[in-house]
């Protein structure tokens, strides 16, 4: 017998003992999710890694029509054949991430030491089981499974960004409309994020605060480098720090963030607020705002519809690499851990490649002779 512990999300801490309920079977659900959550503050997880969560198993519970403890592996299988159907088919990543989500939540409910199994048998005569299996999920065997069309943009492409960034500034001027600061400041986001390499919530998050001298680059002036607070987080760990330097290749961004601090910024009168991008109502730019802007640019620039906001960070770790920096000062500017997360976002173009391989014969005319 499994002794009772008083561990976060276990049965008997979220469901009071005692109360009669009018909806049994409800109640025990909600109770189960609420102690799922609990068990993953517990693990420090944010409530935005844990609030899709909660959506789907309440989406899969909704699709099988039935409780946890009644499901069997067959609903995982109709979910996945529901998933892969349709006019719009769910990518294998997506799949596999749900998946991973119903077995997560199969491991806590199944778990004797949360007390949910004997919660289940004492209820309803039944108790829940693991449904996911390697037998009828999604294995995990490319280290790439992206869209297939997503790649870095190409210099030309980033400069139709940019430029149909700038169109937009003279295009509302020209109209006599209201919006021509939000435009700049639109301009200003885009350019950034390609220059310093960052993701979307590490664009939200700057302040002005955050850029910084470099003493190696004293000519750059506040804008030598950035100091990263909201990197992407290990599972449970606080966001990642990390400092980027502005590069050579890339100083232009200098006089753009130069203008948009002294010129272009206080005219939106920000007053005290500490954020580098801020709203026409004096808030921080959120993140859903930076996608909604996204594809509306990549739309007036006439680019693929694949590619979205992170295609700028895609596109400066190819072309950092095309520079010739050492792929480990890539790794270390955009944040990751292992350089084999690195070279997944690389695509270095077809010129680039020739040229290493032009300078490689360069270096060993022997392999110009032909061979006997």
């Amino acid at each position: 017998m499994v002794r009772r512990v008083d561990l976060a999300g276990a049965a008997h801490l979220v469901l009071p003992e005692g109360v009669r309920h009018l909806d049994p079977e409800t109640a025990v659900f909600d109770a189960m999710l609420s102690g799922w959550e609990r068990q993953q503050q517990s693990r420090f997880l944010r409530p935005e890694t844990m609030a899709p969560r909660v959506r789907l198993i309440r989406r899969f519970a909704e699709f099988a029509g039935l409780y946890p403890w009644r499901w069997t592996p067959g609903e995982v299988e109709a979910f996945t054949a529901d998933l892969v159907s349709g006019a719009r088919p769910r990518a294998h990543s997506t799949i596999r991430g749900y998946q991973l989500t119903i077995r997560l939540f199969c491991e806590f409910i199944t778990d004797p030491r949360y007390g949910w199994p004997t919660e289940c048998e004492q209820r309803f005569g039944q108790v829940p089981a693991q449904i996911c299996h390697e037998w009828n999920t999604v294995a995990h065997l490319s280290d790439v499974e992206g869209q297939p069309g997503r790649r870095a943009l190409t210099y030309e492409e980033v400069q139709a960004l940019f430029d149909a960034a700038d169109a937009r500034v003279e295009q509302i001027r020209s109209r006599g409309r209201k919006g021509s600061l939000a435009a700049l400041r639109d301009a200003a986001i885009l350019k950034t994020t390609y220059a310093y390499g960052l993701r979307r919530r590490e664009v939200a998050r700057l302040d002005l605060a955050d850029f910084r001298l470099n003493s190696r680059a004293a000519g750059y002036g506040l804008f030598g480098s950035v100091q990263v607070r909201y990197g992407k987080a290990s599972r449970g760990g606080p966001p990642k720090r990390r400092t980027v330097l502005t590069v050579p290749e890339m100083d232009w961004i200098v006089e753009v963030l130069n203008q948009w601090r002294e010129e272009i910024r206080p005219l939106f009168s920000p007053a005290a607020h500490p954020a580098m991008w801020v709203t026409e109502r004096r808030g921080r730019i959120s993140i859903n705002y930076l996608n909604e802007m996204f594809t509306r640019t990549r739309q007036d620039a006439g680019l693929d519809g694949v590619h979205d906001l992170h295609s700028l960070r895609h596109s400066y770790v190819t072309h950092l690499l095309e520079f010739g920096y050492p792929p480990l000062m890539v790794q270390q500017q955009v944040g990751h851990a292992y350089q084999s997360t690195t070279a997944l976002y690389t695509s270095v173009s077809d010129e680039f490649r020739n040229r290493l391989l032009e300078q490689s014969l360069h270096d060993h005319p022997e392999l110009w002779e032909t061979a006997p």
